[in-house]
């Protein structure tokens, strides 16, 4: 164990800062972002995602991909048609905090410049 005040970490706090790291690079993109509050709303088909982001299969699917990577989203299949959810409510929380810091952010700036 770690003294007070030592830099050490253990592996587990490391293996925690790194998927920590990959996570938020998967957050790190306005598609994904905007697919994550879509997802929040309930399940959806792929075609209905790719409509309403206004993207292409192709990137859908590599946005898919990383947040299935990160673990945020599970898929499903059923037929010909593929569904994407959120993988756990927590996902849509997170999105939610950040989302209320930034327009805190964005008030008290408008009210230094006001």
């Amino acid at each position: 164990m770690p003294k007070v005040g030592s830099s050490r970490i253990s592996k587990n706090d490391s293996l925690l800062y790194e998927r920590q790291a990959a996570l938020c690079k998967a957050l790190a993109h306005p598609s994904r972002i905007r697919l994550l509050d879509l997802l929040g709303k309930g399940e959806r088909a792929c075609g209905d995602l790719q409509k309403l982001l206004g993207i292409s299969k192709a990137n859908l699917s590599q946005h898919v991909s990383q947040l299935r990577h990160t673990g945020m989203i599970v898929t499903r299949r059923q037929g010909k048609q593929m569904y994407c959810s959120l993988a756990m409510p927590e996902v849509k929380e997170a999105c939610q905090v950040i989302r209320n810091v930034l327009k805190l952010q964005l008030r008290n700036t408008n009210r230094l410049l006001a």
